[in-house]
């Protein structure tokens, strides 16, 4: 196998079968992460290191500093020097002669600290590493306890055990950061939802509810804190091995299998031993072995060192003992595991809309026993939001690597249920954030996608998905040329906006000209992100206009509804009434609903909620544009009073891991009429809201404008002033409805 560097001959490790449970039909695997360059926290470091230079906490040459006496230490100078950045490491007397040669050897400047602080030889270290800090700017340190690039490195494991094998039941790993088996596990269940997930930890290790020893001698293993990375809702089962079983186990391991391991290999071997003599034949069980055995030639294979800690005297159990909570393992024991259950789960939401529907889901995912926290930077901006009683995090939502570095700070990885945000413009960085913590979400490649309508046109042009002609133009030179590809009448907008902002029907080449001009010079938008300096000049598709509610999850998407919609008729176009579900002949929704299936296919589209506009031309469908989140205008609340589903719901629980409850519960109709203003001025009356309430089916009847407001006629959907619902047992009942009270309301402006 060729590779370019060592940094790219990381990982592809060897999968082999192991001579266990052969007699009763079971397969059993050994992952031999041992052999990756150093050792299996390779992985780890290159995976820290690539994501902190690609989102720039990481700047080329700046120093890397880590904490470390083991395979971390190797893995971070491995990838550090050959990426040409001078890496420190922290450690302590206590670092074996092997691993601070290859350290000295790579050319690490290695800190070997002279005496314990106030917690031992860890807080000793640390203190160095602050200090190093300090003295070195723009130093970087991988924090491989917290940060869930550590887990997330394991992706690659994942795919590498599913192409060799395809499938299996069981995966077993040893527990101390909780980065490779978590990591493992929680990529693994994407496409192995059955998957049995056994820990090994050690007697005298904290991480499950056993009593902290802190005088056990297993390395590699155990912790006597809980690492934010350690994810214990994904462990079915935990075994404990006190140290002279691990170090025989060790023994066993090189005897039996000739694989030269360390502690944590032989515990992960010991167990693999139990599960073969006990599982159901078929079953196939892979276990991941990270430590070779060189480091421990002078504990783990030195008679000495059993001697001089009378391991030999420790008792040892031949199969394990069960244990329930609360009891102390002192041999090898283990007990099915579940998650604490006063662990709080927390539903991170990442900015909202200001349109209500932020505000409710917030107070939503109480439902679904989560704690909601926003993560904004500027509270002020949402109306409501003290009464929601969430928890406030004030960050820059606009930065990436702001945002990981609060939520690492803040949480453990088992206190969050999932991530999530109700705004258009905030979809493609929370795809992000739920890849690198391992959450349900879409790929954020397929959000940004949909985000960007240029993108998405030549996405869907080559996947053969009927649309309207387009152009994209970045200079406003450029427009000419685009009309007379497109034609005119033409519309031309923003790539990146959101709510009909800057959407214009234009006549002439000029006025297009104009616009685009308008468009490119806008910077950043109105939340304050740059926008992607381009504008789509596209034909004017005169055709009546529909939304196709979809909802993806577990391989499928699913049509929620079709909504006919009303739009103004230009220049701007601003949706002013929208009735769910359409009246459409079953041959005609079905082909909207295929159409928009294949557009969400192309560009990706995996989970959760799509509202897609689209028009219904002679030649069929045809996509204007796809919003990978719920559809706004109020359309799920039409969905809500027509057929009983709670879109809004559905999507906080698919953020969570949960399956979506689609089927309705009844079958109406409902629509919403949206209040324009007739000129631009003050609004000095509004009359006839009580009359109208007082209407048949009218459901309810909302001012988002008062007398003494500025107003304008709608150019987008922030200049409604306001809305009506109703509902009847067909839309055209609805439609009368609307129009009635559309007669009796009395919106009077002054210039």
């Amino acid at each position: 196998m060729l590779f370019d560097t060592m940094t790219d001959a990381i990982g592809h490790t060897p999968l082999v079968r192991l001579r266990l449970g052969e007699e009763r039909g079971v397969e059993v695997y050994a992952k031999l992460e041992l052999q990756n360059p150093f050792a299996m926290k390779d992985r780890v470091a290159r995976n820290i290191v690539l994501e902190a230079r690609r989102l720039g906490t990481l700047l080329p040459g700046a120093p890397i500093i880590e904490s470390s006496s083991g395979t971390m230490a190797l893995g971070v100078a491995l990838v550090g020097r050959s990426l040409g950045h001078a890496v420190h490491i922290v450690t302590d007397p206590r670092i074996d002669p092997i691993t601070l040669a290859k350290l000295r050897a790579l050319g690490c400047e290695v800190h070997i600290v002279e005496a314990m602080t106030s917690h031992g030889w860890q807080s000793a270290r640390l203190e160095r590493l602050e200090e190093l800090m300090r003295d070195l700017p723009g130093a970087f340190w991988p924090q491989q306890y917290t940060n869930p690039d550590n887990p997330g490195a394991y992706r690659t494991l994942a795919e590498e055990l599913l192409r060799d094998l395809g499938g299996f039941d069981v995966l077993v790993g040893a527990t101390g950061s909780g980065g490779s088996l978590c990591g493992s596990a929680r990529a693994l269940k994407e496409s192995l939802p059955g998957l049995r997930v056994v820990g090994v930890d050690c007697v005298g290790s904290a991480l499950f509810g056993q009593p902290d020893v802190p005088q056990r001698l297993q390395s590699g293993l155990g912790n006597s804190l809980l690492p934010k990375n350690l994810d214990r809702s994904l462990i079915d089962e935990v075994h404990w091995l006190n140290d002279h079983e691990a170090f025989a186990a060790a023994w066993d391991l090189a005897r039996e299998q000739q694989i030269f391991a360390g502690n944590t290999s032989g515990s992960v071997y010991r167990v693999l031993g139990s599960l073969a003599a006990t599982a159901a034949p078929g079953t196939r069980v892979v276990g991941i072995f990270p430590d070779r055995g060189d480091r421990y030639a002078d504990t783990v294979y030195s008679d000495e060192h059993w001697a001089r800690h009378d391991l030999s005297e420790l008792p040892t159990a031949p199969a394990p003992r069960a244990v329930r909570p609360g009891d102390t393992a002192l041999t090898w024991s283990h007990m099915p595991f579940q998650a604490p259950g006063e662990l709080r789960r927390h539903l991170l939401f990442v900015e909202s809309n200001t349109t209500g529907t932020g505000m409710l889901a917030l107070g939503l995912a109480r439902e679904l026993d989560t704690v909601p926290v926003l993560l904004t930077g500027d509270p002020d901006r949402y109306a409501g939001l003290a009464d929601t009683g969430c928890e406030i995090i004030v960050c820059d939502a606009n930065s990436p690597a702001e945002l990981r570095r609060v939520i690492q700070e803040r949480f453990r990885r088992e206190e969050i249920a999932g991530i999530t945000t109700t705004s258009d413009f905030y979809v493609p960085l929370v795809a992000g954030l739920a890849h690198w913590l391992g959450l349900p979400g879409n790929p954020a490649e397929a959000m940004a996608t949909c985000r960007n309508k240029a993108t998405l046109r030549e996405t869907l042009a080559a996947a053969g998905v009927r649309q309207p002609r387009f152009a994209v133009v970045r200079e406003a030179a450029e427009v000419a040329a685009a009309v007379a590809r497109v034609g005119l009448p033409c519309v031309v907008k923003p790539v990146d906006d959101s709510g009909s902002t800057n959407v214009l029907l234009c006549a002439d080449e000029a006025t297009a000209t104009a616009h685009a001009a308008r468009i490119l010079a806008v910077r950043r938008n109105v939340r304050g992100l740059p926008t992607a300096g381009s504008a789509l000049v596209e034909e004017y598709v005169d055709a009546p206009e529909f939304s196709v509610e979809m909802f993806s999850w577990d391989g499928g998407t699913e049509c929620v509804g079709i909504t006919a919609k009303s739009v103004t008729d230009g220049p701007h176009f601003v949706e002013h009434r929208h009735i769910f579900p359409a009246d459409l002949p079953p041959a005609t929704a079905e082909e909207i609903t295929e159409t928009v299936r294949a557009a969400l296919d192309a560009a990706g589209v995996r989970l959760g909620a799509t509202h897609t506009e689209v028009k219904l031309t002679a030649a069929g469908a045809s996509i204007i544009e796809i919003n990978p989140r719920l559809a706004g205008g109020m359309i799920p609340e039409l969905v809500r009073r027509a057929g009983g589903v709670r879109l809004l719901e559905q999507q906080l629980r698919v953020a969570v891991g949960l399956p979506p409850e689609l089927k309705p519960d009844t079958h109406g109709y409902a629509g919403i009429q949206f209040l324009l203003a007739p000129a631009d001025g003050l609004l000095t009356a509004v009359e006839g809201t009580d009359a109208v309430r007082a209407l048949p089916g009218i459901e309810a009847v909302t001012l988002t404008a008062a007398p003494g407001d500025t107003v304008r006629t709608a150019r987008g959907a922030a200049d409604r002033l306001g809305h009506v619902i109703a509902c009847a047992g067909s839309g055209r009942r609805v439609a009368g409805a609307l129009d009635a009270a559309l007669r009796r309301i009395a919106l009077t402006v002054e210039n």
